[in-house]
């Protein structure tokens, strides 16, 4: 029999902030987070200057503590320290059972790090290289380093999936303790900022350039968008056995019913709406629910032109209705690694506040993009019981997490 999973704990790291209270102001202002770098001036050839930085205090960690961490591990690190208060589950004995472990994942490592090795081929020389450089720069530098910070003796998973690394380790997290594999596991993804995570989109041409209205873009889903913007953060979520998470008396901000994922087996960059969409319905079949049971949609939402056409008619598809609709990336740009449970937290706490942020800089609806209830201006107050959130990455890989709201 499958267990039920409930979230009784979450955090994030990110350029609106870190809480709740702050953010939900935030984007109730209707103003984005992206500013212009002016630091990459010096890259010939780069063509955007925008990006969105976490707002984030580095805590004061022994440095015994986080030798072994770049900034894309300590941002992971904090966010899971803030996750586990909120769970009420920090110094709980579960932690060091065996019967918790952590399904976290990143594009990459750190990259500073990585550049001693690269130093090393072009310089012939290791003297930039120490005992940590690996363990910073390797792609399972989060997972490996909440592991160790915390003592889990569970599972651990990592998942280097690009865009859909945090959404893929939810729900690589969920299938553990639905299949009774674990009890706790602590979930999640993050990425660090810099100049190389947006020169991989620029060379596609897929970045936006109002490198001097940075307040205008990104803007999903708008005829005339001009590309996405990087972001950078860190999201955490606590993932519980229903029954223990009770026994222990802990909150649960949500429980999550649904989990679906899939590739394209395509292109590695171009999008297919049919395999996005068939990712949407293992979700529902995996909730044991129908398309109308869901009354909003968190969407992807990177403001590249195939991207949004094909998203958003895989989910009007897969609707049928002009389901609620928007995205949290008009806001805090495409955190890559980390949008999947940067977004997850941020849309378990409008559930639960009952509104939802609108889309940013949706001037005039692209023509093409799917037949969707776009939300604007002011929000929407709602009170859901379903909530869908949705995120996809080069390589044709699809994923989608169900939430309901507990009332709790």
């Amino acid at each position: 029999m499958n267990k039920r999973v409930v979230i009784t704990g979450g955090a994030v790291v990110s350029p609106l902030g870190s809480n709740w209270e702050d953010i939900s102001i935030k984007l109730k202002s209707e103003t984005n987070c992206i500013i212009r770098m002016d630091e990459w001036d010096r890259y010939k050839g780069l063509n955007t200057r925008l990006a969105a930085p976490a707002v984030w205090d580095k805590p004061g960690y022994s440095r015994k503590k986080t030798r072994g961490m770049g900034r894309v591990a300590l941002m992971a690190v904090h966010a899971t320290d803030m996750a586990l208060e909120k769970a009420g589950l920090i110094d709980h004995p579960v932690l060091t059972s065996g019967d918790a472990g952590v399904s976290y994942g990143s594009s990459t490592g750190n990259v500073s790090a990585l550049l001693d090795f690269y130093s090393m081929l072009t310089d012939d020389n290791v003297q930039g290289i120490t005992a940590t450089t690996y363990i910073k720069s390797m792609p399972q530098t989060c997972a490996v380093n909440i592991g160790v910070y915390y003592g889990l003796q569970g599972r651990i998973l990592t998942s280097n999936t690009a865009c859909t690394s945090g959404s893929i380790s939810i729900g690589l997290g969920y299938e553990s303790i639905r299949d009774g594999k674990q009890t706790v596991m602590i979930c999640g993804g993050a990425e660090e900022l810099g100049p190389a995570n947006a020169a991989v989109f620029d060379t596609l041409f897929a970045t936006s350039t109002r490198n001097d209205a940075p307040g205008s873009t990104p803007s999903p889903f708008d005829k005339n968008r001009d590309g996405l913007v990087i972001g950078e953060g860190a999201g955490t979520l606590i993932l519980e056995e229903y029954e223990h998470a009770k026994a222990r008396g802990a909150r649960i901000y949500a429980e999550l019913v649904g989990f679906g994922t899939n590739t394209d087996g395509s292109h590695i960059t171009q999008p297919n709406k049919d395999t996005m969409e068939k990712a949407l319905h293992l979700a529902l079949e995996s909730a044991d629910l129908e398309p109308a049971d869901i009354d909003y949609v968190n969407g992807h939402g990177t403001a590249t032109t195939h991207g949004d056409i094909a998203e958003s008619q895989a989910t009007a598809r897969c609707f049928g209705r002009p389901v609620p609709y928007s995205t949290l990336k008009s806001y805090i740009g495409h955190t890559l690694g980390a949008c999947g449970a940067i977004e997850a937290w941020l849309t378990i706490n409008m559930m639960n506040e009952g509104w939802f942020a609108p889309n940013l800089n949706l001037e005039e609806l692209d023509p093409l993009c799917g037949e969707l209830d776009y939300i604007g201006s002011g929000g929407r107050e709602m009170q859901p019981e379903y909530v869908m959130t949705n995120n996809f990455a080069f390589g044709g890989i699809n994923t989608s997490l169900i939430l309901k709201r507990t009332g709790n």
